[in-house]
């Protein structure tokens, strides 16, 4: 069996790091990318943050086969593959459309960690969570746990709270009075696909109890193409998570400004143009840090856009969150 312990104790404590830009210099805007991605080899990212409260709530009860949905480069199910090897999980992955050999190397991956991987018609992907297809799942692989597409449900939404602990503002300290520019405002950006990871947040930063002064402005980014969609879902799952930790006893709220901008998808999940690629292999180059197109090109393509266009004021701090992915 695997040694849990073992592999607990292998991640890493998520570190910040100041981005050198000449964009950034120029605007007198303070970058800092909190690298969720260099916290574990392959369970790594918002996607450990999603999969850990899941994985215990498994471990608790004593079940060993998970079974959950994504596309065919999906990051959810790599990390899911690499969780449920180390942690001596079953894992089964669901995919939609036809699944091609030779396999991506994001599906090569999930079965070389031993995942099995299912096709499912796109027509029957759109159908899911119906009870109907939900019920022929578990006629052929049994009494399966079954986990949301991208590891969105309430446990997750609390296991991403706990990314507001690493929201470290005095490390823009030293920089800013190296710079004699004064703080304005904090934002926290990311990018989002189910925007779990930023209800989480929200969540987290609320439950702090700080004075709502202190707090920083949370602005996603959205990689998908769906109006109005991830508004309401975070909404969701602020209310659920308030919800659930005010059963347990009193929660002292705070107000967070949260936002989504949706002008960033590039025409839906995972499209990409010769600019976003370009965009990417030059920031790159410049910051040091690995990007990928589908969440985190987008996200600090959209944080210089932004930038550049004087939507963010000198003396802004802003930490972006680097959720991982599989660069390709």
């Amino acid at each position: 069996m695997p040694n849990t312990k073992s592999v607990l104790n292998s991640l890493q404590v998520p570190r910040l790091e100041l981005l050198s830009h000449p964009l950034f210099s120029k605007q007198g805007v303070s970058v800092a990318v909190l690298r969720l991605d260099q916290i574990h080899p392959t369970i790594h990212g918002n996607k450990w943050f999603k999969l850990k409260r899941n994985l215990a709530d498994l471990r608790a009860r004593g079940r060993r086969r998970v079974l959950s949905f994504g596309g065919a480069y999906s990051n959810h199910l790599y990390a899911l593959a690499a969780a449920g090897k180390a942690f001596g999980f079953e894992t089964i992955g669901v995919i939609r459309g036809e699944i091609v050999e030779p396999l991506n190397p994001v599906l090569a991956f999930a079965s070389a960690q031993g995942m099995q991987l299912v096709p499912l018609s796109r027509a029957d992907y759109r159908l899911k969570e119906s009870a109907e297809v939900i019920a022929r799942l578990r006629a052929r692989f049994g009494d399966v746990e079954i986990i949301p597409e991208g590891g969105s449900n309430l446990l997750a939404v609390e296991g991403c709270a706990e990314i507001a602990d690493y929201l470290d503002w005095s490390f823009f300290d030293a920089a800013a009075e190296q710079a004699g520019v004064e703080p304005c405002s904090r934002v926290v950006a990311l990018s989002c696909g189910t925007a779990t990871t930023l209800a989480g947040l929200v969540h987290g930063l609320e439950s702090t109890g700080e004075v709502s002064g202190s707090m920083p402005q949370v602005c996603g980014v959205a990689v998908l193409r769906a109006e109005g969609y991830l508004l309401s879902e975070v909404a969701k799952w602020v209310n659920l998570a308030g919800a659930e930790a005010r059963s347990d006893g009193p929660l002292r709220r705070t107000r967070i400004t949260w936002g989504i901008d949706e002008r960033y998808h590039f025409g839906g999940y995972a499209r990409r143009s010769e600019e976003l690629t370009a965009f990417t292999h030059q920031f790159e180059s410049i910051t040091g840090v690995p990007l990928e197109p589908v969440y985190t090109g987008k996200l600090f393509f959209a944080l210089c856009d932004q930038i550049a266009n004087g939507e963010y004021a000198r003396g802004t701090q802003i930490i972006a969150l680097h959720t991982g992915g599989v660069v390709r």
